[in-house]
């Protein structure tokens, strides 16, 4: 189970982030592979959430990577991507198979999780997307949150961008805020973590490792975040 205690860092940033929230009409979020924490208690927020589909693809961005917990600390999983023009709007970034990346990656997903209490209770929804291949990333990133979301058994009001906008007023912009360069918006308590005792407890990973960990009470894990 889980406690939550205050972190001293930033403390106040999580008051403005939820005044914003109850500010605005909506939130505007960044596709992300396996999205962490951050973005999951937005996207749980109860708010209307767009994604968007038309910006330009940004490298080393949550865009096409997560972080998960692994026996050495926390490990980046990256999806390689298909270069092609330096402007491309992210719902046309083909994801690359000439490296064996899926296998990679789920062999590190297994190897970090399998002594984790509810691994084996999801891990047949997950292990079709290391097996099948995927045009687009942000189709694959789709269809990866939304079964995370059938997990949950959560439906957010969820649409898509039809034209790229630099602002928007009337959402809470936080495209470029969820970012591996940046602080997390939230405070975290910590939850049990197979390395826990290696590494301590480290928060804001990828949601799987919530799922892994917590299972049925990850989604009152993130109603708690406050």
């Amino acid at each position: 189970m889980f406690i939550f205690a205050p972190t001293l860092e930033a403390p106040d940033l999580h008051t403005i982030i939820w005044q914003e929230i109850q500010q605005k009409s909506g939130i505007l979020l960044a596709t992300a592979y396996l999205p962490n924490t951050d973005y999951f208690r937005l996207l749980l927020s109860g708010k209307p959430i767009v994604l968007e589909k038309h910006e330009h693809y940004r490298k080393q961005s949550y865009r096409n990577r997560c972080v998960i917990y692994s026996a050495n600390g926390p490990l980046v999983l990256s999806i390689p991507v298909i270069k092609q023009s330096l402007k491309e709007p992210i719902g046309d970034k083909r994801i690359s198979y000439a490296e064996n990346w899926q296998n990679q990656h789920w062999r590190a997903i297994a190897s970090a999780y399998k002594n984790s209490p509810y691994f084996e209770y999801f891990e047949d929804e997950f292990r079709p997307f290391y097996e099948k291949e995927f045009e687009f990333l942000f189709d694959y990133n789709l269809q990866l949150l939304q079964c995370i979301l059938k997990i949950l058994r959560q439906s957010p009001d969820l649409t898509f961008t039809e034209m790229y906008q630099k602002s928007n007023e009337s959402v809470l912009d936080v495209r470029e805020q969820i970012d591996p360069k940046k602080k997390t918006l939230f405070e975290y308590g910590p939850y049990y973590q197979v390395f826990s005792e290696k590494h301590g407890f480290i928060p804001n990973l990828s949601v799987i490792d919530l799922l892994f960990h917590e299972g049925i009470n990850s989604l009152k894990y993130l109603q708690a975040i406050g």
